[in-house]
């Protein structure tokens, strides 16, 4: 992986956007990319993997339509974030996230409440003590939070995220690896005149055919 910070190339994930597929479908290579190397997942499960993080504008774009596709995806896919990043700031939003989520607090609606919290409310959070009053007011226990943050398996959760980051070789966000093998992003066969929201579903497009292209081991 590139060693470029995921702040910035995040931002240019989202500035072009997918063309229209080639007849035929996704076309690799331009609509998707083939890992080197195929990462672990869980036996008899098709795993998507999305790379974000909360400060991302492109991210906040997505994350509606990746929501509502969640819901439709099929029994024997499962799905799971990971939040990245090299600034100082975006390892305290990481550690948020795994600290949430290590509570059992990771809700969809808290989840929307953080982005919502940074893109539409100004929310900078950019020590301990605004994420901990950021979480505060989402309606997560403050004490537990705190405990989790500081936690040794929080810690490994953000090492382990990272890694993962670069082995899937996802240098912007956001960007979705499917089935431990390919990698497609909104910012992938790009067309300028198509809007933000084209760009998130024809992502979700690719990523259905990527979905149907791990069954069959291609």
């Amino acid at each position: 992986m590139r060693r470029r910070d995921f702040a910035l190339v995040g931002v240019a994930a989202g500035l072009v956007a997918p063309a229209a597929h080639a007849q035929g479908g996704p076309v690799e290579g331009r609509h998707y990319a083939r890992l080197a190397q195929p990462l672990p997942g869980t036996p008899g499960k098709i795993e998507v993997v999305e790379f974000f993080f909360y400060k991302c504008p492109h991210c906040f774009a997505f994350d509606p339509l990746l929501e509502a596709w969640l819901h439709q995806l099929p029994a024997d896919v499962i799905f799971r974030r990971v939040p990245v990043g090299q600034q100082a700031v975006l390892k305290l939003h990481q550690r948020m996230y795994y600290a949430l989520e290590a509570m059992g607090a990771l809700t969809p609606a808290v989840h929307s409440g953080i982005f919502n919290a940074f893109h539409r409310q100004g929310v900078d959070a950019n020590d301990e003590a605004a994420i901990t009053a950021l979480v505060g007011k989402l309606g997560v226990d403050t004490a537990k939070f705190k405990a989790a943050f500081a936690s040794f398996g929080v810690q490994s959760k953000l090492a382990q995220g990272q890694k993962l980051a670069e082995q899937s070789g996802a240098d912007s966000v956001p960007a979705l690896v499917v089935g431990g093998r390919f990698r497609t992003s909104p910012g992938m066969g790009a067309n300028p005149n198509q809007s933000e929201a084209e760009h998130g579903k024809q992502a979700i497009a690719v990523a259905d055919f990527l979905i149907k292209l791990s069954r069959g081991k291609g």
